[in-house]
This record gives structure tokens, sequence and C-alpha cells, in this order.
């Protein structure tokens, strides 16, 4: 979309502004772009154009001033200036003989009220002591606003997750030791306080209405040491004859419960977590010969070798080798989803913070959630989370200052955290402050939300659209497909569209933009009645949009749009 605009000054300026015969004319005007577009948050153009020679007057003054007119109101540039060879004001001197290139730049800081704008240059001539301003001259309409679709409420929030457990797994564990080569039970084993506790827990699980027995395993050892048949007799016995002893304690106890049993032969596992966890010198040269020999035998015959620190290893780490061990695992059964909603409701303290949290995800209804999370917050501030999913749904709702508050305060609590990183991030992003977004989003490495979406969408806002390019990668997304769009990649943006999980109407206005810049008369009309119908308001921007300037005119765009 490029215009040529002819400027000729007016012949009242032509006469005073003669100069020797001479007058300042400007000839013809080129801007780029034409129409306006805004890229990051401002409107450029470069405007450039040609004195003609033998025409700039010698003592001529000429400031040009590009103005930007909109809506009842105008925002005013930055003004150049040229003079004649023997003018005593300074500016850029065009000759007379050979005259010279006209350049300005333009820039103004874009408000939407610029959709529907025209960029004018505000001349005043002089000459000497005379001085006339020539009429405003339009050279450019404005303003394509298509970038601003780029908007942060089109990248998901991220939820901190509850760690809420409907069944958790309590372990209870007793050892019963056996001498060496003996596979009887003693009862100073059975009658430990390991073996009570055990005792205890199986009753207790069976009987809590909110337990249950989950498993219970008996796994019979043999240490290290010995032959390895005999030791792997020796393990079978004792796990047979604990086994035994176990299922005649369930039936008295009016237990019913299925007992899994294992069997290790040479305890080697546990060997090397008793050494590691001793104070038995040279114990890192034992450690050493367990990493660099495999076979059973191989192992024993060289730490055998070791013979003062295997006299101490017989004596206090392969008797606690020689053993079975009983191996309780019970569930605890978590409050039910009902319960977990009542309580959330009419009674949030008696919730904990996994439990509360969880409550919020039960509910569809965002006025529920923020209510839930306010509690949430209320009993357990000290926990980034409440904070954040709170503000998560505010900035669903579109309260993005409180969002920003509320990430804020988890912020305080878990600064390097990176979902609330993400968070704060695309939340600076929905209020255009792009520095602190790319701040925040630059903590946000690891998060479980949509980086890459997040940064395509401030690459777009900031006008990078290469960066967004890369960012985006295969993303569909309105965002992704706007800067398609302003890449000018029309067919990959129409791709991403299509492929959009959720169209709306922001959906259906792209792919009418896409459309006009292809020339696909029906396709605008059709994808524009689509938006309307899914957000009216777009009426109003379609009718300024300038990516439709050419339907304006036509009965069918105006029967869309009013």
């Amino acid at each position: 979309m490029k215009k040529t605009f002819k400027l000729f000054a007016s012949v009242m300026a032509i006469a005073i502004l003669t100069s020797c015969g001479t007058a300042v004319q400007p000839t013809e005007f080129k801007v780029n772009p034409n129409p306006l577009t805004v890229v990051g948050n401002v409107v450029e153009a470069d405007i450039t154009g040609t004195f003609p020679v033998k025409k700039f007057g010698k003592k001529a003054v000429l400031t040009v001033t590009p103005v930007l007119k909109f809506n009842g109101t105008e925002v005013v540039g930055k003004s150049v200036t040229y003079v004649g060879e023997k003018a005593k004001e300074n500016g850029t001197t065009v000759s007379y003989k050979e005259g010279g290139s006209f350049k300005l730049k333009a820039s103004f800081d874009y408000v939407p009220e610029m959709e529907k704008s025209e960029l004018v240059l505000r001349f005043t001539a002089k000459n000497g002591n005379k001085v006339v301003e020539i009429p405003d001259t339009k050279v450019a309409d404005g303003v394509v606003s298509t970038a601003k679709l780029a908007i942060a409420e089109d990248v998901k929030p991220q939820v901190t997750a509850d760690k809420f457990q409907r069944i958790i797994q309590e372990v209870q564990e007793a050892d019963i030791k056996f001498l060496i080569q003996q596979t009887n039970l003693r009862n100073s084993e059975l009658k430990s306080q390991e073996m009570k506790d055990l005792h205890a827990a199986i009753k207790d699980a069976d009987t809590t209405a909110n337990k249950a027995i989950n498993k219970i395993e008996v796994a019979g050892y043999a240490s290290p040491d010995g032959e390895q048949d005999l030791n792997a007799k020796l393990a079978n016995a004792r796990q047979t004859k604990s086994e035994k002893y176990l299922q005649k304690q369930l039936k008295k106890a009016k237990v019913e419960a299925t007992i899994e049993s294992n069997v290790t032969a040479e305890d080697w596992a546990g060997f090397q977590a008793a050494m590691e966890a001793s104070n038995i010198q040279d114990k890192e040269l034992v450690l050493r010969v367990l990493s660099m020999y495999s076979d059973p035998e191989e192992r024993e015959a060289q730490i055998k070798n070791l013979s003062v620190v295997f006299k101490t290893i017989a004596e206090e780490i392969l008797p606690e080798l020689r053993r079975s061990r009983l191996i309780l695992t019970t569930d605890l059964i978590g409050k039910s989803d009902e319960e977990i909603a009542t309580l959330a409701k009419n009674d949030a303290a008696a919730l904990n913070v996994e439990e509360l949290l969880y409550a919020a995800t039960l509910t569809n209804d965002l006025n529920e959630k923020v209510d839930i999370y306010k509690k949430a917050v209320a009993l357990f501030g000290n926990d980034y989370r409440t904070h954040n999913n709170l503000g998560m749904v505010y900035f669903t709702q579109g309260n993005v200052a409180e969002a920003r508050r509320c990430y804020a305060k988890a912020l305080q609590l878990e600064p390097n955290n990176a979902d609330v990183n993400y968070n704060a991030g695309v939340a600076a992003m929905a209020e255009n402050d792009l520095a602190k977004a790319e701040a925040y989003l630059g903590k946000a490495a690891g998060t479980q939300g949509d980086l890459n979406a997040a940064m395509g969408t401030l690459y777009t806002m900031k006008g990078d659209y290469a960066a967004a390019k890369n960012a985006y990668g295969s993303k569909a997304s309105n965002n992704a497909a706007v800067q398609q769009i302003l890449n000018e990649d029309y067919a990959g943006a129409r791709q991403t569209l299509a492929k959009v999980a959720n169209p709306n109407a922001t959906t259906a206005y792209l792919l009418a933009v896409v459309s006009a810049r292809t020339n696909a008369r029906e396709a605008v009309y059709e994808n524009l009645k689509v938006a309307i119908q899914r957000d009216t308001n777009l009426k109003a921007k379609a009718q300024n949009d300038i990516e439709f300037a050419k339907y304006h005119a036509e009965e069918a765009f105006q029967a869309i749009v009013k």
C-alpha cells in the first residue's frame, strides 16, 4: 500500500518568495510507508522530495513540519529547515543552481484514535522579512494498526499447581534380625518396639475410616559373606518364617491382607548403604572395591583381603544385614471433591493449603475461583501460590491492575519463580509496560506457561517481527498470525488462523485483513460478518480500519458495519 503525492507551492507563496527571479518550489514528495503504520508504539514515516535546479531562492528559508491530524486534533512532529545560499538563518543549504534533496523523518507516539488520520506537511516560508504560511498539504493516510491486534490477553497465564493427593501413602517398616547362618525367630526380635509399632499401624489402617491397607511385604535377606547357595537358602527361610509369623498375627487381629514376598540372597545394596552411613576407617576403600567389581565372589574376596577393615565390617555391618524386613504401605484417603467444595465455601479454615488450592480447580466460575483464592490468601498468605493464582484469575477477568498487584506479592515471596515471572511479564505487556515485561520474562525460563508465545507477543509489540517469527515457531494463535501478516506471509497466516484451537472474533477479523491484503473481496465480507457477530465492537474498528480502505465506500461493506 504505497502512494506518491505531488506538492506544489501556492502561487502566492512563489510570488512572495522570489529572490533574483527564483522561488522556493518543492515539487514532489514520497512517503514511506504510506499508509502510515504503527510499529511498536510509534508511527514513523520517511518523507523525501526534490528541490529543482534554479528554483530555491538564495535568501529563501523554508521550514517544514509534519503534522498528524485525527479526530479533531493534531500532533506536531519535529520540523526541518532549508535555507538558500545567502540566507542568514541556520538550516540545510539548498543550492540555487543545483537544487537538492528534501528529507524529513516524522515520528509520533501512537494512540488508537490515529487509526483514522492523515499526515500533512505544514510549510512556513520566508524571503527576507516577507513571511507566508502555505496551506497544509496532505501527503499520507494513516494509520495501519494491525500490529495492535497482538495482545497479551491472547497469552494464557499459568496456574501454580496444588500438591493435593486424594490418596497419600504412608510406609511403616520393621526388621527382624537373625544370628549368623540361622533362621529361627527370636522372641527378643518379635517383641521389639519396631514390631509393636508395625502391628499397631496394621490395626489402625484396618479400622480407621479414611485409611486402608495398600500392601504388606515381607522380604528375606542374607549378608553378602559366605557361599551364595547357603545365603540363598538363609534368605528364603528367613522370608518364609517371617511371613508365616505375620500371617498368624493378621489372623489373630482379624485383618485381611495379602502378603507379597521378596528375597535378596546377598544384600550388596544394603551393605553399600550401611558403609556409606558408617564412620568405619577406610570405608572409601571398601566403597571403591564395590564400584570396581561387580562379581559377588570377587567383591567378597577383595573386601576380606582388607583384613583390619573386614573385622570391623563383620562386627558392625554384616549383623544388620541378616534380617527379614516387614513393610506396611497404608493409603491415607483424603476428602472427596464434594467435601472439599463445601468446606471451601462454608469453612475454608478446615482445609489445608493444598486442599484449598485444589478446591479452586473444581469450578469454572471465575468469581467462585476469586472467592476461594482470596480465602487462601487470608489463611495461607505466606504461600506464593495463593497470590499468583488469584492474580491469574484477575487477569483472565480483565482486571490487569489487580493481577499485577497479586503477582508483585507472589514475587516478594518467591522472586525467582519461573511461573510467577511469566505471569507478571504477560500482565506487564497487557499494560504496555514492555521494559518490565521483558525483565520478567527473562526470569521465566522453565515455566510451565507458553514462554515462546509470550516472547513472540512481546517482540510483536516492540515491532521486532523477525524475532517474533522465530519465537512463535509453529504456534497456532491469533498473535502468531498477526506477526505473519506483518511479515507479509499471508498463506502462513491463513493456515495459522485455521488451526487456532478456540477461534474468536479476532480470529475472524484477522482472516478478513488477510483477505483484504490479498484482494479476496468475498472472503473479506464473509469473515467480517463472523467477526462482528462474535463482537459487535468490531463494527466501529472496521469502519476506521485502513486495511479495508478500498471497501469502505461499498454498499456491501457498509451493510456489515452499520
